[in-house]
């Protein structure tokens, strides 16, 4: 019996520690300030209503607001669903999408929109010429289909669309774009990024003043 002592303290100290002491730990440093916003999640509240987080897209549709790149996941932000289309890049599903009628004349259920169909819906929805170069992000899934950010690039050219709808001025929309572009983290990883549910509620403060 002397013998598993060892083993039975020791397995009752891991299970303390690590089912008890190391979450508590972790819980603690994330209630650290400057952590704990990040650590709930990166909520946005407005009104006292939590209206979304920074780290998860939304759909957004309406001609008024900046629209996210396209999602695979669900059917659209689903974060219940969170997923790429798992194609291949020379995939002709990919490209081409599959656009098929059921026996009664109804779309069918595993129609899927491939690169050239999202790349003509953006040209179309943002008054561009049918050979108007794109960003990629306009006509591309994420990987995980809760990309929150878009390009700047792809930003710029919806500001037009978003303009209109709104009665501003294009240059003041490119402004709110340029104020909610995110930088290279530490100036040299990644790129620049615009969180599209941050400039949609800057655009609405911004007409709400």
């Amino acid at each position: 019996m002397n013998h598993l002592r060892p083993v039975i303290v020791l397995t009752f100290l891991f299970v303390v520690f690590t089912g008890l002491g190391f979450p508590l730990l972790m819980y603690g440093i994330g209630q650290v300030p400057g952590l704990r916003d990040k650590a709930d999640g990166s909520l946005i509240v407005r009104n006292g209503q939590v209206v979304g987080s920074t780290l998860i897209g939304q759909n957004f549709t309406k001609p008024e607001y900046f629209h996210p790149r396209p999602s695979a996941a669900g059917s659209g932000y689903d974060a219940n669903n969170s997923s790429g289309t798992n194609l291949g890049p020379t995939s002709d599903k990919l490209v081409n999408g599959i656009h098929k009628k059921t026996a009664d004349g109804k779309d069918d259920p595993g129609n899927f929109d491939g690169i050239k169909d999202l790349a003509k819906a953006y040209r179309e929805e943002n008054g561009l010429p049918v050979d108007a170069e794109i960003p990629a992000d306009a006509a591309t899934r994420s990987a995980s289909g809760l990309d929150p950010h878009i390009s700047p690039a792809n930003a710029y050219l919806q500001a037009a669309r978003v303009a209109k709808s709104r009665k501003m001025q294009v240059e003041e929309v490119r402004r709110l774009v340029d104020e909610n572009t995110d930088s290279r983290f530490l100036g040299f990883f990644g790129e620049p990024a615009v969180n599209v549910l941050k400039l949609n509620l800057a655009l609405d403060g911004k007409q709400s003043l």
